[in-house]
């Protein structure tokens, strides 16, 4: 294997979590005895470039397909990030309706619905249909295909290049990311500004987040790497912010590298330094992550067996992605975690890939009345505490088990309290 940036043969494991399925390829109940495909989790840290990747063990067109299940409407909290971030980018640009807008993997068009409110003329690109479908219904014109450079041709000649040109966590999500920033480039207008945002490397590294791991993420992004592919692709960083979605993500910034009008700001210059004086920059600063997650599995592991041999029922919250790498390392299954509940119809009624742990509808909590609730989207921790709550009337207790494990009493009687 090759690394997709520089083309370095890779030979350093960052980390190993064994085979399973595609964290989103949940089942139908006709599905439970069918063979399910398993594939490697195996990622590696380029010793050249630092770009942390995992190979594409299943196409990206099989995964993101027209049964995708995610929705980035059904988190509240999402919402709120999406409408703050476009009022934001309203003030400091001030767009019209003589911009144009244009988000990649614009979903269900969450986001692009505020700039739709604000007369400015919008564009997403979403390769899942049912979730394009969804952003059509509400007046938001969509481009169902993968991007790249070969659709930002096509969109320059029809005069759509971009004022403003987002990609809110889809840039880990591209097996090819040079083509993907080229492309970038290409639909980008000669004064327009790209932003992007993804979850910090650094942050999965230092906080464990190895449940973020999964088939949909081909790539595991420090600022400096993408600074770099940026820079390759003719694109300069002017602007990053750090930001505390997903556990802790950026915001980066970019230009043409030709247009002077907008300055480098010192922001760029200071989370270079930032990653280099943490020792992002070797190679040593990745070769312990492996024994960190054999710790965070032993962890839970003991914590589930003790509850299970008290007679305690356990249950789950969120059926995440990511909740699903972290069950299926671990060898979770219905032994272990009763079922699992979520707001996103889309997922409920099915089961979960390997585990085969139900999702239900979140009025099972009350019927059924579990002991513990393990919530697996652990970066929306706050939100579903908050809507949950009531799941202290019958002493049920919140357990996070990332960065490390964590029963949470204390939070739930203050929202209690609110």
């Amino acid at each position: 294997m090759e690394c997709r940036f520089c083309k370095s043969e890779l030979k350093s494991v960052f980390v190993d979590l064994n085979t399973s399925p595609p964290s989103n390829s949940f089942l139908t109940e006709d599905q439970l005895n069918d063979q399910e495909a398993y594939y490697p989790l195996k990622v590696y840290t380029c010793e050249e470039c630092f770009l942390v990747q995992i190979d594409e063990f299943k196409s990206h067109d099989s995964i993101f397909d027209d049964q995708y299940v995610y929705f980035s409407s059904y988190s509240k909290s999402w919402l709120a990030h999406a409408k703050a971030y476009v009022h934001s980018m309203n003030e400091r640009f001030a767009y019209n309706p003589d911009s144009y807008v244009v988000e990649i993997a614009s979903n269900d068009g969450y986001l692009l619905q505020y700039f739709k409110e604000l007369n400015v003329p919008v564009l997403g690109i979403e390769p899942t249909k049912n979730t394009a479908s969804v952003a059509e219904s509400k007046g938001i014109e969509t481009v169902n295909e993968f991007f790249g450079t070969k659709l930002a041709e096509r969109l320059k000649q029809e005069k759509k290049q971009a004022d403003l040109l987002i990609g809110n966590n889809v840039l880990a999500h591209v097996p090819d990311i040079v083509d993907f920033v080229s492309g970038l480039k290409i639909l980008l207008k000669h004064t327009g500004v790209v932003t992007m945002e993804f979850p910090h490397l650094m942050q999965l590294v230092e906080n464990n987040q190895f449940d973020t791991i999964y088939h949909e993420h081909f790539s595991y992004l420090s600022f400096s790497t993408v600074w770099s592919i940026f820079k390759e692709c003719g694109l300069e960083m002017f602007d990053v912010e750090e930001i505390p979605t997903h556990g802790g993500s950026l915001r980066i910034f970019a230009k043409h590298i030709d247009n002077k009008h907008l300055a480098v700001l010192p922001s760029v210059y200071h989370l270079l330094k930032k990653e280099e004086d943490k020792g992002m920059r070797t190679i040593e600063y990745y070769e312990d992550f492996q024994q960190r997650t054999l710790k965070v599995r032993d962890e839970f592991m003991q914590f589930v067996n003790e509850q299970k041999l008290a007679g305690k029922k356990i249950a789950g919250y969120g059926a995440a992605a990511k909740g699903n790498t972290f069950l299926n390392y671990c060898g979770v299954n219905t032994s272990e975690i009763d079922f699992v509940v979520d707001a996103n119809p889309h997922k409920q009624n099915k089961w979960l890939p390997a585990s085969h742990i139900p999702v239900l509808e979140s009025s099972a909590l009350e019927k059924e009345k579990p002991d513990y609730l393990v919530i697996f989207p652990w970066n929306l921790k706050s939100e579903i505490i908050q809507e949950f709550s009531a799941v202290k009337r019958w002493g049920c207790k919140f357990v996070v088990a990332i960065p490390s494990l964590t029963i949470i009493e204390d939070y739930a009687n203050q929202l209690l309290n609110l």
